[in-house]
């Protein structure tokens, strides 16, 4: 076929003197992270989930964790295996089978203040800061002091959820 100075799609000029081999893809060389999943260390796991570090070691020495190790040796756990592993140890909270509300957070009183009907009881548990409004008469009938340790259950129609990794810029 006679060099026409147009491929057979119509769209792209040819020249024989522009023959130098170019990729079709000009990313295709490209090092692209496809690793859309995150990956954590085993401080990060440690927080996420509650516990101490040498707790997690534990686990993934014990083989109940998955875990990898990055170029410098140190532990990775996979974002997908850490879910499943939470949603597996959700089965094992006792007071989970007693009330519908699953998201519980056990903590410390920081603050109480009452008035003639109502109380604002603040709790921290954990990383988390939990503030309820309720009676006085429930907070006085709880014993809801400051210092005193008690769990805050949380069942909502709305949740909002931030995260400090987004695929796209934020949301308006």
């Amino acid at each position: 076929m006679a060099d026409s100075g147009v491929s057979a799609m119509g769209r792209t000029p040819i020249h024989s003197s522009n023959c130098e081999e170019k990729p079709h893809f000009p990313f295709a060389s490209a090092k692209v992270n496809v690793d859309l999943v995150s990956k954590f260390r085993i401080s990060e796991v440690a927080a996420l989930v509650g516990v101490s570090g040498d707790t997690v070691r534990r686990w993934v020495d014990s083989g109940r964790l998955a875990a990898s190790r990055d170029s410098q040796g140190h532990r990775l756990v996979g974002g997908t295996e850490l879910a499943a592993f939470m949603r597996a140890g959700a089965d094992e909270d006792p007071a989970r089978h007693r009330s519908s509300a699953r998201n519980r957070f056990h903590g410390l009183v920081t603050d109480v203040v009452r008035d003639g009907v109502m109380a604002r009881v603040e709790m921290q548990a954990g990383p988390h800061r939990l503030v309820s409004l309720m009676t006085r008469e429930a907070a006085d009938e709880l014993g809801l002091e400051v210092g005193s340790v008690a769990t805050a259950l949380v069942k909502s129609t709305n949740v909002i959820v931030e995260s400090q990794t987004s695929r796209e810029g934020p949301h308006a």
